[in-house]
């Protein structure tokens, strides 16, 4: 045939229907349930065909049945109820950014870069949990109404898409999407469209930007497939996490520098940066050569502007996980860098380097840590695992005090609870529950829900999510070719009347999506009683290049189909937002039970609690937080040790045990024979519990109040009078560590503080004050600019634990550099104590206590 030209012919929006053009390319309707039954009336099969996008559906709708529904009255009423939602929305003057906004230092943006973003399965941007992340704290800044923008990639195939074959095997689809498609609008200057360009090998790659729209903020995402590109640089943004570490570089460089010079070319001028993960770290060398460049600073000076202002989170508690580079890689993609900064190649290899040797990798987590002064591990547990397992970043200061605090992920609850449950919290706590998602007082409301109108609405989400999923898997057995009665069969899998348990997440190793597998002859037991049977429902993805993840897929699967299970066992494909949501607001309970402390966080099961969802989960990540005992259950111990083999057989047997004595009789248990009224009661501990804390607006707050807020007084402070402060840090800095060696503590002491004198001892009661006297030599080194600290606590083996730190005030100026400083300990409980005393340097502008990473010890 002879080449054709293709093109697309859209129906023409009728007038009355024009707000909708302005909704479409908004993502507020991805949380906004009356905008959602707006469009899907539109045309109820297109909604479920074009994966419920409607920018799709408009496009791809009869012209007739276009200029039908504008000609309906019932229609257009909705239509303009839920526009007037929408403007109100953008419109609010109340919000939490405009009544902070007089009193904070934060005056400019703040922009936010993943590597991937997940906000709806009509925008598959995403692979998991970072993702949705990612995409919930987009939503939670605009509801707040934080100055805020975020940078990504657009990727043309997404992720992937998965099929389960006949033999359980997963079959990665492509997605090859058209980004017209899509709720993204290219960004023009003067109505060109905006390119910019990162070098690569000595050639410029070019990055076109799109922008979405997410509510009041703005994610700009950068994509390479353009003409002027080669095939290899166009393949660039082609697939999230796809590619060899090349790959990889390449597309971090696009992220992180690229996405830097895109908002600088749309005049967005940033006042803290966000790095989600590491992914986005080359951000830091690229804003560094802008100072060197534009500002005149030295490469010293110029890190101090750009870490002062910049948050890095870490989300992964295994080095493995986190992106590395050989020398090789690094030195062919950045051995131009140095020149232009003014540093030795050395010096900019350290900078990703725990320890500094030529042959290590370059890890973007510790160039991440290297260049932020504000980093955070995403719940308790993972801070206390990240501040162990980046120790050495910051050497000889004690594990507790390196610098990577904590906050707790959430998740957007709006986009998560079920559109009858936004009503029912309408009805029962009142029309302002959206504005106190974080007040605990006011979700102790949920106790005014009657048990009946509880129970009966989570029994019918629970079967509208069994109708779901029985059509998916209809749907893959025809795809299969299985036979007629074996596709017939889906229709009657599941039974809403069943405790039905969900898992699903990515099939990693350490997330044992196999450990119900481990003991069938019980399993068999649970699913086959006739009186109290159990049901589950898995789904959930492996990387295309993970065979071992694979592996655990199709052993699930297999198991799903085993007749031994009747049914009561399934699998579902291609776990997106969806799929996610069907089962997050129809199951009974939530199963996870990865490996401790392998599990920052999880967010998962957040997403149960806000559609009455209870949790079976081992502690770690949010779940070690947020169970009380009366919320949902544990699994295993508190193990802080152990081998792997130990942990698999401690919280097998603790997983059946707790199913067979405590879930199963209580979800059965029902005393007027229609309600399970205790199990009614622990949903509405879960709802109480778990929404006010676990929640977006509440992490988002936090991240604003805590290090957003910080950093941009920390910026604004270097950055004065052409960054003189910061040019002053710099050179202080570089005399200080010259000076450091010649700091010693000569000698100290602790005696009775008593009126007639100091008396040495080695025993004192509850009650008394301790007086530490330590005799320092300084050298040439200004008393002022360092700080001499008593460090106490519990001691055990000779190692102080649950140190306390107290600074010592000088007391005597001696000679020849010498220092005499004391202060007093209390001695408050009982016990055996041990007492260091150390020097660490301070300054006026220093953002971080252990900043400089120096730290004398008496020894």
């Amino acid at each position: 045939m002879e080449q054709i030209i293709t093109f697309n012919v859209i129906p023409k929006l009728p007038s009355a229907l024009e707000p909708m053009r302005e909704m479409v390319y908004n993502l507020w309707w991805t949380w906004e349930p009356s905008a959602r039954r707006l469009f899907r009336y539109l045309d109820i099969p297109l909604w479920d065909e074009t994966n419920h996008n409607p920018l799709r559906m408009l496009q791809m709708c009869r012209q007739s049945r276009l200029t039908e529904v504008a000609g309906d009255e019932h229609f257009l009423k909705d239509l303009k109820e839920v526009y007037s939602r929408y403007q109100a929305y953008m419109q609010r003057s109340d919000t939490y950014g405009k009544l902070r906004h007089e009193s904070t230092p934060l005056q400019h943006p703040v922009a936010y870069f993943s590597a991937e973003y997940g906000f709806h399965e009509s925008f598959p941007n995403y692979s998991g949990g970072l993702g949705i992340l990612s995409g919930d704290h987009c939503k939670s800044a605009s509801d707040l109404d934080l100055n805020f923008v975020a940078v990504g990639l657009l990727y043309r195939d997404g992720y992937f898409k998965q099929q389960i074959n006949r033999d359980g095997w997963q079959e990665a689809v492509s997605l090859n999407q058209n980004f017209h498609h899509l709720p993204v609008q290219e960004v023009k200057l003067d109505g060109v469209p905006l390119r910019v360009s990162v070098s690569l090998l000595g050639r410029d790659v070019f990055a076109k930007v799109w922008r979405l729209a997410v509510g009041r903020i703005n994610l700009y995402l950068l994509d390479t497939l353009l003409p002027e590109n080669s095939p290899a640089d166009q393949a660039i943004t082609a697939q999230l996490y796809g590619g060899d570490h090349e790959f990889r570089l390449r597309q971090e460089i696009v992220l992180g520098m690229g996405g830097f010079r895109a908002l600088h070319a749309m005049g967005i001028t940033p006042q803290v940066f966000h790095m989600n993960e590491g992914h986005s770290a080359f951000l830091g060398l690229e804003r560094i050569r802008e100072y060197v460049r534009n500002e005149g600073l030295d490469f010293s000076s110029a890190l101090q502007v750009v870490a002062s202002s910049s948050v890095f989170t870490t989300h992964t508690p295994v080095p493995a996980g986190n992106d590395a580079f050989s020398p090789e890689l690094m030195s062919k993609y950045f051995l131009d860098y140095p020149a232009q900064v003014g540093i030795p190649f050395e010096k900019l290899f350290a900078l990703g380097q725990v320890t500094v040797q030529p042959e290590n990798t370059f890890s973007m987590t510790v160039l991440a840590l290297r260049t932020s002064r504000f980093a955070n591990g995403v719940s308790k547990l993972h801070g206390e695992v990240s501040r162990g397992l980046w120790k050495n970043v910051w050497k000889d200061v004690p594990e507790n005090e390196v610098p990577i605090t904590s906050i707790t992920n959430g998740v957007h609850i709006k986009t998560w609870a079920a559109g009858e449950f936004h009503d029912l919290y309408t009805k029962y706590l009142g029309t302002d529950w959206e504005d106190q998602l974080s007040n605990s007082d006011y979700w102790r409301g949920v106790i005014d829900i009657p048990d009946e109108i509880l129970w009966n609405l989570h029994q019918l989400l629970k079967q509208r999510s069994i109708e779901f999923l029985r059509e998916r898997i209809h749907r893959q057995r025809l795809r299969n070719g299985e036979s007629p009665e074996e596709v017939r069969h889906a229709n009657r899998l599941l039974n809403s009347e069943v405790l039905t348990i969900g898992f699903a997440r990515r099939f990693a190793t350490y997330k044992r999506g196999t450990l119900l597998f481990r003991d069938l002859d019980r399993l068999t037991k649970l699913v086959t009683n006739r009186e109290r049977p159990v049901q589950f429902v898995f789904a959930g993805k492996s990387h295309p290049a993970d065979d071992g993840g694979k592996k655990l897929i199709q052993e699930v699967y297999k198991y799903s189909r085993d007749p031994r299970f009747q049914g009561r066992i399934v699998f579902v494909e291609d776990y997106d937002t969806n799929v996610g949501r069907r089962l997050y607001q129809g199951v009974d309970l939530w199963l996870n039970n990865p490996l401790r402390p392998l599990e920052a966080s999880g967010t998962s099961g957040m997403k149960l609690p806000p559609n009455g969802g209870l949790n079976l989960s081992v502690l770690d990540g949010w779940w070690l937080e947020s169970w009380n005992g009366k919320n949902g259950w544990a699994i295993g111990a508190d193990i802080t040790g152990g081998t792997e083999a130990l942990q698999d057989e401690v919280d097998i047997q603790s997983l059946f045990h707790v199913l067979e004595n405590q879930i199963i009789p209580l979800y059965y248990a029902k005393p007027d024979g229609v309600l399970p009224l205790a199990w009614i009661q622990l949903m509405r501990e879960s709802m109480r519990t778990v929404v006010p804390v676990f929640n977006t607006h509440r992490m988002v707050s936090e991240y604003n109040e805590r290090l957003y807020e910080p950093a941009a007084a920390a910026i604004a402070a270097l950055s004065a009078n052409h960054c003189a402060n910061a040019v002053a840090l710099s050179e202080w800095k570089s005399a200080i560590r010259g000076q450091w060696p010649q700091i010693r503590v000569q000698d100290y002491s602790i005696s009775y503080d008593i009126p007639d004198g100091n008396v040495a001892h080695e025993i004192f009661f509850v009650g008394e004050k301790m007086k530490v006297s330590a005799l320092v030599h300084l050298g040439p080194v200004n008393p002022e600019h360092v700080r001499v600290q008593a460090y106490y606590g519990p001691v055990h083996n000779f190692s102080i634990l649950s140190a306390t730190v107290s600074d010592l005030t000088l007391e005597e100026r001696l000679n020849g550099g010498n220092y005499r400083f004391g202060g007093l300990v209390p001695a408050s409980e009982s016990g055996s104590y041990g007492l260091n005393v150390r020097v660490i340097p301070t300054h006026p502008h220093l953002t971080q206590e252990h900043e400089l990473r120096l730290i004398t010890w008496a020894r």
